[in-house]
């Protein structure tokens, strides 16, 4: 049985959302969220959308060592798991989606896109659910 794949890029502020395709080919960036509403938004889509899986960025530094957000999305898994039983959660390396993000919109050529934080969010989770779909 296919099943969508969600992919979220944790931030303290908020939470950048993209999701694949039911054949789990193609990652798709889908909202920019308030991460103080993660939670009821999760509650309403996850049965919705037929949510199977959840990705989170998993941000460390380029030496390995935690970030400043590292602890929370270890946080937010240990909730998910807890909350979703029947869900598979994932951690993925999120070193340079927000970089890369970034420069995939610079290529549009609009440099009020470039500076739109929220769309960089979610170009950045579909990013890296994109590399994720590509290895499993």
């Amino acid at each position: 049985m296919m099943s969508v794949v969600l992919c979220i890029d944790f931030g303290l502020k908020r939470c950048g959302l993209a999701i694949s395709d039911a054949n789990r080919i193609i990652a798709s960036p889908l909202t920019t969220i308030g991460s103080e509403t993660l939670e009821k938004w999760l509650e309403i889509e996850i049965p919705k959308r037929k949510i199977h899986e959840i990705i989170l960025g998993y941000p460390t530094r380029l030496d390995g060592s935690d970030s400043h957000v590292t602890e929370n999305v270890r946080n937010l898994k240990l909730f998910l798991e807890a909350k979703y039983p029947t869900l598979t959660i994932h951690l993925m390396d999120e070193r340079y989606s927000s970089k890369m993000a970034s420069q995939a919109i610079s290529m549009t050529g609009s440099k009020k896109k470039k500076q739109d934080k929220t769309l960089i969010d979610q170009v950045a989770a579909a990013l890296i659910l994109q590399d994720y779909l590509s290895q499993s």
